[in-house]
């Protein structure tokens, strides 16, 4: 492992330019550049080997990752090399909002990401720390996200670990907005949030929580 966490950020580049002029991967990755103990790249679904080739894997202490609407379109030999890469390598893996059906995601926590129903203009989300001691809450206080989708239970989301962080929305709905697992030799961790149509993953509780998710899973310290 290098001295500084070697991040990649995954996105499939379905974006809104509109909102996310650089896609998901680009408004993550700045979000995190500030920290000078990370080295962060972006990759993208049309890269080689879908963004994560065997070499590019090799390099990466953390891969995030947010898909939407291309999840089938990512190759079964791919997600092959992710899930070993957590389970034997120890390579974290952070998932976000829609990834909950991507296929990596899935893979790893042996279930199917199923929901309970969505509904695109849900007004606020309330997002709850239900164990602050967990290292990804750290830092971090409830909070509110002014404009978001929900998601609605039964969350298919395996048997995580812990469960960090919890949303409830203006329509009334709740939702387990935040997991955690060990898998194997990895972690992975599920956050919620990050609808490609609203602005919440420039908001700084968000990343916050997805730079706390980056050490977590790297077994690094903040």
């Amino acid at each position: 492992m290098s001295e500084k966490i070697r991040v990649r950020v995954w996105s499939e580049h379905t974006a809104p330019k509109t909102v996310y002029p650089n896609d998901i991967n680009g408004a993550v990755a700045a979000g995190l550049c500030g920290d000078i103990d990370l080295a962060v790249k972006t990759a993208e679904l049309m890269d080689e080997g879908d963004g994560v080739t065997e070499a590019d894997l090799a390099a990466t202490d953390v891969l995030v990752w947010w898909g939407h609407m291309l999840h089938r379109r990512v190759g079964d030999d791919a997600v092959e090399r992710i899930v070993a890469a957590v389970r034997d390598r120890g390579m974290g893996f952070v998932a976000l909002h829609s990834s909950h059906m991507a296929k990596p995601f899935t893979a790893l926590i042996g279930d199917d990401g199923r929901l309970g129903g969505v509904e695109l203009d849900a007004g606020r989300e309330h997002v709850t720390v239900t164990d602050p001691d967990h290292p990804v809450a750290k830092g971090v206080g409830d909070f509110v996200i002014p404009k978001e989708e929900s998601y609605h239970e039964e969350f298919g989301c395996g048997k995580p670990d812990a469960v960090v962080f919890r949303s409830r929305f203006d329509n009334g709905q709740e939702f387990r907005s935040g997991t955690a697992y060990t898998v194997g030799a990895g972690r992975v961790f599920y956050f919620r949030p990050g609808h490609e149509d609203y602005v919440t993953l420039y908001q700084p509780e968000v990343q916050k929580v997805i730079r706390n998710a980056v050490y977590w899973t790297a077994k690094r310290e903040l």
